[in-house]
């Protein structure tokens, strides 16, 4: 593979609603699946609990068993992942993405909480975005309602990889695929959508609709609908290097700045 390719795995499991444990070891078997040697794999939101507005019950530490879970795939994999969990820290609540790779930790917590399901009642929202430095890839991480907001999203010429680790549910399906593709293109990035599939505890039906898209919003690689597994596809650093070149509307972009 090209030094400057980045091979993407995306896990679509139906989370089991509240078990933590089970749901760490039905993505052990999905990544049974495994034919190639992944550089990042992606997990949804809350992907050991489901989406869940009460946290108390279910947050673990950071140094809890789901990050600790999450270090020793990496290590396993010899990759990075990346998924988002509810963390408990210094007596408040987070909708926490965790960043894990052989040089260690970084972490996002949801800027934008979900007022509809009162996720802001129980949750502390996030002010600083997390962009990582994955080899030459430069790579923006949000998380779920994230992509409703295009400016908390907007590509400063920062980033070259946008994801959203997410519980969308099925009955916004169209807005999911829609807004994904905007923000692609009016990025001139690369996008990957996560998302779960089933039913939750509180009778949310999900459908995935995992995708990954190119910086013009055509779809690369994508989940069937409705179906738990795995997909894995490789991205361009060089064949996103040459669209810029070749129609660099990045340059007539707006300057902004974002009150904190």
């Amino acid at each position: 593979m090209a030094p400057d390719n980045l091979n993407i795995v995306i896990v679509q499991p139906d989370s089991i609603w509240l078990d933590a444990e089970k749901n760490r070891i039905k993505i052990d078997n999905l990544l049974k699946g495994l034919t190639v040697q992944p550089d990042l794999v992606l997990l949804p939101e809350m992907f050991s609990t489901g989406f869940c507005t009460d946290p108390a019950p279910v947050a673990e530490p950071m140094d809890g068993p789901t990050v600790r879970w999450m270090e020793k795939t990496a290590k396993n994999l010899n990759c990075a992942i990346a998924g988002s969990l509810i963390i408990t820290e210094h007596d408040k609540f987070y909708n926490r993405l965790i960043f894990t790779d052989r040089h260690g930790m970084e972490w996002y917590d949801k800027r934008h909480l979900f007022c509809i399901e009162g996720e802001e009642n129980d949750y502390t929202a996030g002010t600083k975005p997390l962009i990582i430095k994955l080899g030459l890839w430069r790579i923006n991480f949000l998380i779920c309602y994230d992509l409703r907001f295009p400016v908390w999203s907007r590509n400063r010429q920062n980033y070259d990889l946008l994801v959203y680790l997410s519980n969308w549910p099925a009955g916004r399906t169209d807005v999911w695929n829609t807004l994904l593709r905007a923000r692609a293109i009016e990025n001139q990035s690369y996008v990957a959508g996560v998302n779960r599939v089933g039913k939750d505890g509180n009778g949310i039906d999900y459908i995935g609709d995992s995708v990954l898209l190119d910086p013009k919003g055509k779809e690369i690689a994508a989940l069937a609908p409705s179906a738990e597994g795995i997909i894995n596809a490789a991205i361009s650093l060089n064949e996103l290097n040459i669209f810029r070149t070749k129609f660099p509307a990045w340059k007539d972009a707006d300057g902004f700045s974002i009150i904190q």
